[in-house]
Order: structure tokens, then sequence, then C-alpha cells
């Protein structure tokens, strides 16, 4: 028997984490990652310091940070949230062990999930005391959609969307590819992101008007930037951000062929999933597009974050479906 009670608080985590994801976008996207220089708190208080003496003392505690309280507020928010869904995911784990002796009781992956919340805290706390090192930058937005998927599946294993489940087939070769294809397209925005390369060619379909433009790829692509200096911003040479930028522009050729690939036969299955799936990948690549066209607007730039994150969930619908089909059963 489906326990009732987890499937409700992990429908509502899945909602709830998708805002935290965005929300965290939006601050990252707003170069407001740094908004409070200190973690737990923000210049030494609980709160964004309000008040004419606590501003003066935060400047004094922070001489190189001044209080900017828009950003401050999206920093403190964005913990704010993510706390309450740590709070929630462990509100789930209390319920699935005191139900472990119920077959649908998924003890194991609430558990595999607290442990992952656990880490995006310690990423979060890092992205702020290292300054934005690119490579935590990455692993926290990896993390989130980690988190979120997660989630899915568990609301997906206690029963959520169980006649969708129950009549897709076993994933084929072309769904995992897929979803490798995919994962590695987000590690790529990640990257794009946390580098400040978005903008790194101003136009569209070419880069700076050639599609052979000027890249250094190896120090695009160097995972062992050192640690100490402010990241704000980035500090990649023109040719460095222009190899990520182009190489995840390559990247989403893949996926849309890919992906195209896998929608054609998912929808002679499952239309609905199979439309979902279209409907994600057309918004997605849209968005990725309208992101230069538009000079990277907030809010087409969040929406090309989250996206890709239900983009993400419909993969792991398809691919996980058989397992999943097994428990409920």
């Amino acid at each position: 028997m489906v326990n009732a009670q987890i499937k409700k608080l992990a429908g509502f985590g899945v909602l709830f984490a998708l805002l935290v994801v965005s929300v965290g976008a939006y601050t990252r996207l707003a170069d407001a990652g740094l908004g409070c220089p200190d973690w737990p708190g923000c210049y030494g208080f609980l709160t964004v310091p309000d008040q004419v003496e606590e501003v003066q003392l935060a400047e004094t505690r922070y001489p190189g940070a001044p209080v900017e309280f828009v950003k401050a507020w999206w920093e403190m928010g964005h913990r704010y949230i993510a706390g309450a869904l740590l709070v929630l995911v462990f509100s789930m784990l209390v319920m699935a062990y005191r139900g472990r002796e119920r077959e649908d009781t998924p003890l194991a992956l609430a558990s595999v999930l607290m442990v992952i919340i656990l880490c995006q805290a310690a990423f979060g706390a890092w992205t702020v005391t290292l300054k934005l090192w690119p490579q935590v930058v990455t692993a926290h937005l990896l993390g989130g959609f980690t988190t979120l998927s997660l989630i899915w599946l568990l609301y997906l294993r206690q029963g959520g969307l169980s006649q969708i489940v129950a009549a897709l087939p076993a994933p084929t070769l072309l769904a995992r590819v897929a979803f490798v294809v995919v994962v590695l397209q987000i590690m790529l925005g990640g990257w794009v992101s946390s580098n400040y390369a978005a903008l790194a060619c101003y136009d569209f379909p070419s880069c700076d008007g050639t599609y052979s433009p000027p890249m250094d790829l190896q120090q695009g692509f160097n995972i062992f930037q050192s640690v100490g200096p402010n990241y704000l911003g980035g500090i990649m040479t023109s040719e460095a951000r222009t190899a990520i930028h182009w190489v995840h522009r390559i990247g989403a050729i893949i996926v849309l062929f890919v992906v195209g690939g896998l929608i054609l036969q998912v929808v002679r299955q499952v239309a609905v999933v199979g439309y979902a799936l279209l409907a994600a990948l057309v918004a997605q690549i849209t968005l990725g597009i309208l992101n230069v066209v538009w000079v990277l607007p907030l809010l087409n730039a969040t929406a090309h974050n989250t996206v890709g994150a239900l983009l993400l969930l419909v993969l792991v619908t398809i691919n996980f479906a058989p397992r999943l089909r097994t428990v409920q059963s």
C-alpha cells in the first residue's frame, strides 16, 4: 500500500525544490551570490543588516563588500527556502523510518536524498566562503538538480502519475543516451554560468560574426582553477569564455537530435510523455537562443535554468519507470 503521507509531501517537495532551484539560479544570475559575504549569517548578523549602525558595522567587518540590500536579501532568501526544503526532506525521512517495515516505504531513497541535501548545504556554504569558485558553483547547481530529481523519483515511487508510469515501456538505449547527454549539457550550462560565459558570443547562430571564433579550450575547461580569487564576474580570458559558450552550443545541437529522436519513439508509446518532452526541448532551445539575442535578461535566463530542470525530470521518468513500476506493483 502506498504511503499517502510521503506521497503528498513529496509532491509538494517537487514544486518547492523547483522553486529553490529557480531562486538559486536567479540569485546567481543577478550577481547576488556574494550578497552576504559570510555564511550562514549575513555580515555577522542573522538577517540582512538594515539599521544604520548595523550597516556601518557590517562594512567595517567586510570592507571590500559594501552592503547591497537587494542582493543580500536574494541571497538570504535563497538560504531560507533551501533550509525549509531540508526540513521537508528530513520530515520525509522520519516518516519513512517510522514505517520502515512496510514494503512501500522508501527509506533508502529518503536516506540518500537527505545525504544529498546535506551536501548541498555544504556546497552552498563553500560557494560563499570560496568566493564563487566555479567548480563549487557548478557542483552546487548539479546538486540542486539531483535533489529535485530524487524528490521527483520519491513522488513517482509512492504512486504519483501511476497510470503514466505503468504505460511507459522499458527504457531504450536511446533513452539512456538522451539522459546522459542532457546531464552533460546541464553540467556545461553550469560551467557557462559559473564562468560568466553566457555572453561570450554576442550573436546567433554565429559567434561574433564567425563560425570559427578564436577559442582557448585548455583554459576554458581548466577544472583546477585556484582557490582564493574572487570569481564574481569571472576571471577567464575572452577566448576561454568563448570556448565554453561555443561547446555549450554544440552540446545543444547534440541534445536537439538525440532527444528529438527519443521524442519520435516515446510519442508513439505514451503520447503525453512524448509531448511533454517535446515542449520542454523546444522551450529550452528557444530560451537558450533568446539568452543571446536579448542579451541575457534575468527572467529569461532563470527560465532557461528552470526548463532545463523540467526537461531532466521527463527523462528521469522515462529512464526509471520500470523500477518504479516494480515497486508500485
